[in-house]
């Protein structure tokens, strides 16, 4: 006869096989995007301003997060409601790159590509969205161990997850940036279409049963479930603190495109270089995962938000100091730069996610985890979409072009001046992390 802690180790085999899996394949996204931005630059010659607004435009499904987050807390596929979902998520994203891997070079235009790119992170954002509400409702959910133990181990699925989308990342990076060189593009989506393929096969494999997630009532329906994500975002430690933290991206004017076409058309750094600079970063973020779960839940969310905040302002000034070759003088080669700090601070933006995402799910009320979840995942997604659009205006308010630098340092002044903004109403924030409330 199998214990009941035998029946409950198994369980937690079960649930970080599924999301160790769903958040790994999704991590590894950057190496079909890596393959993108190099064909728009190169086969389809698209400025810096296209490529970002290309890169943003594409992210819109993701802001539709609460929406699909409603419909999988009060929508039942077969008696589940989140397993089903990453399987259609799966299955959308295959869809879309295996259409983008097969498609003659003749008929790829920049609008059909944004299609089926769209189609893509829909599929992305409704996976997400499951997942994410999955790891809500775990780390909400009792267990039979004692009181000192669940609260030791509180945040610990939440790392978890971050570290299996770090290797995926970290792998995704890496042979994204070798197989550039050697391999077509189309080579590079059909793979990633293949391996979602194989992710939607051994999704639906798993019962959700075995899983033992929590039920709604069955009498629970959309226009239920939207009143409930209502009354949580009614709360003010909630509604604040989301806010805050979706404003803390939107004001900074991301230079992303305009920063890849300096490193690779002024610059000539290779591809292999900036394969390698990703794979730092998300070694950066594995790395941060395991030193959060270990030595930083009991900092106060605040504290280290807001240094996370300093951090990327003191990279930003770093990169006007690499733009007027200071570092190149002092013996630095430019590729070691872009490897070290560009890979860092690409990955600080993602940094505070981890600290926040773990005390939202504290603060969420019980019934509403995915919609929730779903929701703060949308507006950091838009807030993402609107630092995108507006680093657009900074470069060409600046002047940059495909052929002129001179104004970035300009706009990196500006970019760092705003990251240090939001620190002035860090307030809206919780000092300390919430108890979890008990259960009526």
């Amino acid at each position: 006869m199998v214990s009941g802690e035998s029946r409950e180790e198994e369980r937690r085999r079960r649930i970080r096989r599924l999301l160790g899996l769903g958040f790994c394949v999704q991590g590894f996204r950057c190496f079909p995007w890596t393959a993108i931005n190099f064909f728009l630059k190169d086969g389809l010659n698209a400025s810096p301003s296209t490529l970002q607004l290309l890169q943003n435009s594409a992210n819109l499904p993701m802001v539709g997060k609460p929406l699909y987050g409603v419909v999988s807390d009060a929508v039942y596929i077969g008696g589940q409601h989140r397993i089903p979902y990453i399987a259609i998520g799966a299955f959308l994203q295959a869809v879309s790159w295996l259409a983008i891997a097969i498609l003659s070079s003749s008929n790829i235009s920049i609008f059909t590509i944004t299609l089926y790119l769209l189609l893509s992170n829909l599929g992305a954002s409704i996976v997400e969205v499951a997942n994410d509400a999955i790891v809500a409702e775990i780390g909400r959910q009792p267990t039979s161990s004692s009181k000192k133990k669940q609260a030791s181990s509180s945040g610990e699925l939440q790392s978890f997850v971050w570290m299996a989308s770090s290797m995926g990342g970290v792998l995704g990076n890496l042979l994204g940036g070798v197989t550039i060189d050697r391999f077509s593009s189309q080579a590079m989506f059909l793979t990633f279409g293949i391996l979602l393929a194989i992710q939607f096969l051994i999704t639906i494999t798993f019962s959700e049963s075995s899983l033992h997630l929590p039920k709604s009532p069955s009498n629970v329906g959309i226009r239920k479930q939207l009143s409930e994500l209502t009354f949580a975002l009614k709360k003010p430690e909630i509604a604040y603190s989301i806010s805050w933290f979706a404003a803390s991206y939107a004001i900074i004017p991301a230079l992303t495109g305009t920063m890849f076409f300096y490193q690779t058309q002024y610059l000539k750094i290779d591809s292999s270089v900036l394969g390698i600079s990703k794979v730092f970063g998300q070694a950066a973020m594995l790395l941060w995962s395991i030193i959060y779960n270990q030595y930083l839940k009991s900092v106060p969310p605040r504290k280290l938000i807001s240094a996370v905040q300093v951090t990327m302002a003191v990279f930003m000034l770093s990169d006007i100091l690499f733009m007027k070759g200071i570092y190149r003088n002092m013996g630095m080669p430019d590729s070691v730069y872009v490897v070290i700090f560009s890979g860092l601070l690409e990955v600080l933006y993602f940094f505070k996610i981890l600290p926040f995402s773990v005390l939202i799910a504290q603060l969420c009320p019980r019934g509403c985890e995915g919609s929730l979840m779903a929701f703060l995942m949308s507006a950091i997604a838009l807030a993402f979409i609107v630092s995108g659009y507006l680093g657009v205006a900074l470069a060409s308010y600046v002047g940059v072009t495909a052929d002129d630098f001179s104004g970035m340092p300009k706009g990196l002044l500006i970019q760092a001046a705003c990251t240090l903004v939001p620190l002035f109403w860090s307030s809206c924030i919780p000092e300390e992390k919430p108890r979890t409330e008990k259960k009526d």
